[in-house]
């Protein structure tokens, strides 16, 4: 047994003082002066004790052309331990390979090497003809244990999907419950934009915002989210990065449409200013959707302080400096910004980097919570277990220290790669423990008794 006592308790039930008991790997107690005797104790006096973080957007040992995420499900879920994560959904599938293909292949790369417990969203690329086919395959997929997809309206040269097929996966989530979840760029307006400013020989980082301006990614937030109207079905928008793309996502919500989104850290602390000056550096702050600017940053804060944005994830996706500078095809060097694997860094830094917005007022810590664990429980069927401070779940928990201070920079943190794009940043805040499933996984942001192949598959239902 393992008592946590004298902290402040918060997720979706209030802010409280109170103590959690932990029996096995479960919560066997939440309330007021709890005493067990022998149990460990964990003083909490101080600290925040809340949910273990979930981070549904990860992306671990995928192949991007000639180069891989730095971070596996080992390194990835370590790093997640030590900045209280504990549970992520990563993304199953590469390209066009076959569900089935697909989930085999990320089961593999997963087990027993997950710190953590870890979930799957299957990458999409066709959906049945026919209705009764789309929704056999969804209905397949929870069956499998996932609940949700990720279609793609960018990258036409391998991922990208026409609207007929994004109609018919809404149509068919519309049946079924599974979630579906869209990387919403324009990929045609893309191209051609890229096409225009390479022409104009702009090749390096600092034209990448040019060729994937704001309005691709609100027009694809509005194309999707009418697809959506039709079908009957919520719309999940990932990594929403522009004030653009977040009115789009408003004027869905206002017309009805049950639009979600999520944006992600670098969309709140960095700004395109970072893919300016020497090519060679500013090659590791490329990401799809790139860096935008400070106004878009403080919209974005904004949209989740009123709800408009409903979770904080990381699209963790991070690669060492020597693949960026390989590139996508595997040469010397790139030539071209649309050769660099983008990606950042940040299944470790998250949930202090969101309390940075409860220390400068633009969040209260219920928010906090909410955005980083609560929401994510609930939209993506996995309440049942994770998410709250409650008798009866998995004992994920953090004791969060409000006053411990961390620098961002690659040496202190656990992420497998050789920068940071948050390099010389210092936060204050950050997890003195976390529990996994009962487990002690890190303590003061190190790797405790941490196992690999501690952390489990977590089958999730329709919400």
């Amino acid at each position: 047994m393992l008592l946590i006592k004298g902290g402040t308790l918060v997720d979706e039930a209030g802010i409280r003082a109170g103590d959690v008991l932990i029996e096995g790997e479960r919560i066997a107690a939440v309330g007021p002066e709890i005493h067990a005797s022998g149990a460990g104790v964990i003083d909490a006096g101080g600290a925040l004790v809340i949910p273990g973080g979930i981070d549904v957007h990860t992306h671990f040992d995928l192949p991007v052309g000639a180069v891989r995420s730095a971070d596996d499900f080992e390194s990835g879920t370590v790093a997640a331990a030590c900045g209280g994560t504990t549970c992520v959904l990563d993304f199953a599938g590469a390209g066009r390979e076959g569900p089935e293909q697909a989930l085999l292949e990320w089961h593999a790369k997963a087990r027993g090497r997950a710190a953590v417990d870890y979930g799957f969203h299957l990458t999409v690329t066709s959906v049945p003809d026919r209705p009764d086919e789309a929704e056999a395959l969804f209905r397949w997929l929870l069956e499998q244990g996932v609940a949700s997809v990720k279609l793609y309206l960018a990258y036409p040269e391998r991922l990208m999907v026409d609207d007929a097929t994004l109609a018919r996966a809404l149509a068919a989530a519309a049946q079924t419950g599974v979630l579906v979840c869209v990387h919403a760029e324009g990929g045609k307006a893309i191209d051609r934009l890229t096409a225009d400013v390479l022409a104009s020989r702009r090749t390096q980082p600092d034209a990448l915002p040019s060729a994937r301006p704001p309005e691709v990614e609100a027009e694809a937030v509005r194309r999707a989210a009418g697809l959506a109207a039709q079908a009957g079905a919520p719309l999940y928008v990932v990594h929403l990065s522009s004030a653009a793309g977040l009115e789009a996502v408003r004027g869905a919500q206002r017309a009805g449409i049950r639009a979600l989104a999520e944006t992600c850290p670098q969309y709140l602390f960095l700004t395109s200013e970072r893919l300016s000056g020497p090519p060679d550096v500013s090659a590791n702050f490329v990401c799809a959707p790139p860096l935008r600017t400070k106004a878009d940053a403080d919209a974005l804060w904004a949209g989740l302080a009123d709800g408009t944005v409903d979770v904080v994830a990381t699209d963790h996706c991070p690669f060492t400096t020597a693949d960026r500078a390989r590139g996508v095809l595997g040469g010397d060097r790139w030539s071209t910004f649309a050769q660099i694997p983008g990606g950042l860094p940040g299944v470790e830094t998250r949930l202090s980097l969101l309390y940075q917005g409860v220390r400068q007022e633009r969040l209260s810590p219920a928010r906090w919570v909410e955005l980083s664990s609560g929401a994510p429980a609930r939209l993506f069927g996995l309440a049942h277990r994770k998410g709250r401070l409650a008798e009866g779940l998995d004992a994920d928990v953090v004791v969060f220290d409000p006053l411990a201070r961390r620098r961002l920079d690659a040496g202190a943190l656990h992420m497998r790669t050789d920068h940071s794009p948050y390099e010389g940043m210092e936060v204050l805040g950050w997890p003195a423990v976390t529990i996994a499933r009962g487990r002690l996984v890190a303590r003061g942001g190190e790797p405790a008794d941490v196992e690999p192949g501690w952390g489990r598959f977590v089958p999730r239902g329709p919400r």
